[in-house]
């Protein structure tokens, strides 16, 4: 298999529509040097992403660093794609941010008390589709 052929780039379009799909991702936060990375379920709000969380370590490293990544994944038996946002994360404060986030479709997928939302404004976004398929022989006559 090509790569050319197995590889193909999304338009930030296509980012965004495949974001608007799932609803569990990966937030990467880096502090003094140590990455984090946390699984949180969201929602798309436009072209920002919203999340939910307690009290603790993202809280406390979002408000020391706010440039984060996150990323979303997907894959099938004959495909796969992924999408990294680089952004900055802000704690919503205002009672009109946090009242306008509760009529969002987010809820915890776990019992427990998540009172705090968080919109990550991205930068940048990229992201890549796969087509899946098996290993090109590595071993014997390859084209030049």
């Amino acid at each position: 298999m090509d790569n050319t052929a197995a590889i193909s780039y999304l338009s930030d379009r296509e980012c965004f529509d495949r974001l608007a799909e799932q609803e569990l991702g990966r937030l990467v936060t880096s502090v003094g040097g140590v990455l984090d990375i946390f699984p949180v379920n969201y929602t798309l709000d436009g072209d920002t992403i919203v999340f939910r969380t307690a009290e603790g370590s993202k809280l406390t490293e979002l408000s020391i660093n706010d440039e984060v990544l996150f990323e979303v994944d997907d894959y099938t038996a004959t495909d796969a794609w992924s999408v990294v946002v680089r952004g900055r994360a802000q704690r919503l404060e205002s009672s009109d941010e946090v009242r306008a986030a509760d009529d969002l479709p987010l809820k915890p997928w776990i019992p427990t008390l998540k009172y705090n939302y968080v919109r990550i404004t991205p930068d940048s976004v990229s992201g890549r589709d796969f087509r899946r398929g098996d290993e090109p022989d590595r071993y014997g006559i390859q084209q030049y």
